[in-house]
């Protein structure tokens, strides 16, 4: 499955410390940008809005 991925614009700030989001069936899936091919994790979608509820802003 292709998926299409992206990152936060902040990512340059970071230094290349980054990680990327994909939209999934049922959610979000998450993953290294310095290791494309590695592990991604998947996330229901009830589950990132509670993440992204909670980040400080």
């Amino acid at each position: 499955m292709d998926l299409n991925w992206r990152k936060s614009t902040y990512s340059a700030e970071g230094g290349g410390n980054c990680v990327e989001i994909a939209p999934v069936p049922h959610g979000t899936a998450v993953r290294d940008s310095k290791n494309p091919t590695g592990p991604r994790l998947d996330f229901p979608a009830t589950a990132w809005r509670v993440f992204l509820t909670d980040l400080p802003g």
